[in-house]
């Protein structure tokens, strides 16, 4: 019995030093983002590049979140109602992000899986306080 308590009590200890070893969970990471602008460049009639810059981001995704908030909005001043994101290349130095990503702009909605509804997305943006074009 006193050796079975003991493996208890050891097995116990270890996990709660394990358990103050997770991971930091990102939802926890301080948002504190900069956005510092967006160029937009038309390609084609339908094809538009977005490059974003921006400090404070916690992740690619939040680079890759501001490309699409300028493109939903650029979408919707063209008169256009959907996009397609074909690329975005990301790169990160000293703090400063940048992003530049690619979509094709329609009036019906695209075929393809990386498409979205520009009022939807805008809506989204302005709600999180994403600048957009």
């Amino acid at each position: 019995m006193a050796r079975a308590a003991f493996i208890s009590s050891v097995w116990l200890l270890c996990a709660g030093a394990v358990s103050g070893c997770e991971a930091t969970d990102p939802s926890r990471v301080a948002f504190s983002p900069d956005y510092q602008g967006v160029e937009t460049r038309l390609l084609g009639d339908d094809l538009v590049s977005f490059k974003v810059t921006m400090t404070g981001a916690r992740n690619r995704e939040d680079v890759s979140r501001y490309a699409d908030c300028a493109a939903a909005q650029y979408t919707l001043i063209r008169g256009y109602g959907f996009a397609r994101h074909l690329r975005t290349n990301i790169d990160e130095a000293g703090g400063i992000w940048h992003g530049d990503a690619v979509y094709t702009i329609s009036s019906a909605l695209p075929r393809g899986l990386k498409t979205m509804d520009a009022e939807v997305v805008a809506a989204d943006c302005a709600e999180n306080g994403i600048p957009m074009v």
